[in-house]
């Protein structure tokens, strides 16, 4: 394509119109003028720019509207930063050679070419899905994209409703969705393979959350594998166990992700361990120029083990996107890898983590030891004073801060993020002690639980 003057403008193509694709679309053409680079996105879903980590509040009804989920609509992306996109058009094939894209149109069949100067590839990722929710039984829902939640939010919309709900995976997203089908008004079963749900942090501390989901009503059931569902008239009857079939209305799959690297793989893309796209600190594709790739579809750089590790959040895409982005753009940026931090709530019970758990510092050959402290939220006397249990893993016998989790009530998950900073600069428990944080009543006993648990993992060490 010829710019003004006739200057042949460089032409960059985003595959996938989420989070990381579209943020690098965006910083790229902070950078770059429309007459310099013309950026064209394809996205084979309805939407771009939204919070997947708010579906499971808009399928409760806590949010209402759909659309207060979008950051950014394609209209705002087409005006506001001359950005063509593109919905309902998937990415079939990448020819690093021919430096060109080919794409279906999912809506009409057709199929288009487009050539590029620089690929961003942003493809997110792909849920897990045992073979027998792939088949044609109607009531089954992942619940990866907005469209996803659409489906499902019309089948619990639908007359009659649904009165039986049965989630299949304890993690996030199982927990967060079992959650809201309570609060519509299911009869909510919880099935987990594991010991016990919310894997993302030891089992002493996922048990202080399992006795919350119960609290809400939700059935649970660990230690057990679905092996298949039951169907009547085509629509789902029950999901079947070890134990016996359990009676559903909707399924609903909370079983992880993988990267959607299939795109990739058949491109010649060099995927690591993990099974993500290797990349850079830049986020550049090793080996292949000129192209990019960020987000749920990448590997990076855990920052406590030096491994390469896949942690699926908007955060990290978000932010792998928008250091790409400045690089396209012809700036300079580098993404220092991750840490694991994350938060989630269970009715009103909090639960954060940063770092290593027990079983991740032992696979990683690390000499630790961990403590758990009990504390309170807030000075014990001051009103609404609530019960907070956080733990610690530090390195022996450096004492250098390896993981935290935190399970407790109001003002519990954000201050993990004490931690993760203090984890982030390596820093060691002895030095935690002296932490400067902040002290008044309705916040915080005199002694922070981040500083008992500190004093008590000091202790630990033998100091």
């Amino acid at each position: 394509m010829r710019g003004r003057l006739g200057v042949v403008t460089e032409r960059l193509i985003v595959v996938g119109g989420d989070a990381a694709g579209m943020a690098a679309a965006s910083q790229a053409r902070r950078r770059r003028g429309v007459d310099d680079l013309e950026i064209v996105a394809f996205e084979r879903g309805h939407f771009t720019s939204y919070s997947a980590c708010g579906i499971p509040y808009w399928i409760s009804g806590l949010v209402e509207e759909r659309d207060a989920l979008i950051a950014r609509d394609p209209a705002t992306f087409r005006d506001d930063f001359a950005i063509d996109v593109r919905l309902r058009t998937e990415v079939t094939g990448i020819d690093l050679d021919r430096r060109e894209v080919t794409a279906r149109r999912l809506d009409d069949g057709g199929e288009v070419r487009e050539r590029f100067d620089t690929l961003m590839y942003a493809t997110g990722s792909v849920p897990n899905l045992p073979d027998w929710a792939t088949g044609d039984v109607d009531g089954i829902f992942g619940i990866q994209t907005l469209d996803d939640a659409a489906g499902l939010r019309g089948w619990l919309d639908a007359t009659p409703a649904p009165r039986r709900a049965v989630v299949v995976g304890g993690g996030y997203i199982g927990v967060e969705m079992a959650e809201a089908l309570i609060q519509r008004g299911l009869a909510v079963t919880l099935v987990e393979r594991g010991e016990q749900p919310m894997a993302t942090v030891d089992e002493d501390m996922a048990g202080l959350a399992a006795e919350a989901i119960r609290g809400l009503g939700v059935e649970i059931r660990t230690g057990t594998t679905v092996s298949g569902v039951e169907q009547r008239d085509g629509r789902v009857s029950a999901v079947l166990t070890p134990a016996g079939p359990v009676p559903a209305d909707v399924v609903v799959l909370g079983l992880g992700v993988r990267p959607n690297t299939a795109l990739a793989a058949a491109a010649g893309f060099p995927l690591g361990p993990t099974g993500g796209v290797r990349v850079d600190r830049r986020m550049r594709v090793a080996g292949v120029p000129g192209v990019w790739a960020a987000g749920d579809c990448v590997e990076t750089l855990h920052r406590v083990t030096g491994m390469s590790v896949h942690i699926p959040l908007g955060t990290h895409a978000n932010k792998q996107g928008r250091v790409a982005g400045i690089n396209i753009g012809g700036g300079y940026a580098t993404f220092p890898g991750v840490i694991g931090t994350a938060v989630t709530k269970v009715c009103d019970l909090e639960v954060g983590r940063t770092g290593l758990r027990e079983r991740d510092a032992t696979a990683a050959g690390f000499e630790f030891v961990s403590v758990i402290a009990e504390s309170t939220n807030r000075a014990g006397y001051y009103p609404g004073a609530e019960p907070m249990t956080v733990k610690l893993i530090a390195e022996r016998p450096t004492g250098r801060l390896l993981g935290a989790q935190i399970v407790g009530r109001s003002e519990a998950a954000k201050r993990i993020d004490a931690l993760a900073v203090a984890l982030w600069n390596e820093m060691t428990v002895d030095e935690m002690t002296a932490l400067d944080l902040g002290y008044a009543p309705p916040f915080a006993p005199v002694w922070d639980p981040v500083l008992i648990a500190a004093r008590k993992a000091v202790d630990a060490l033998g100091r």
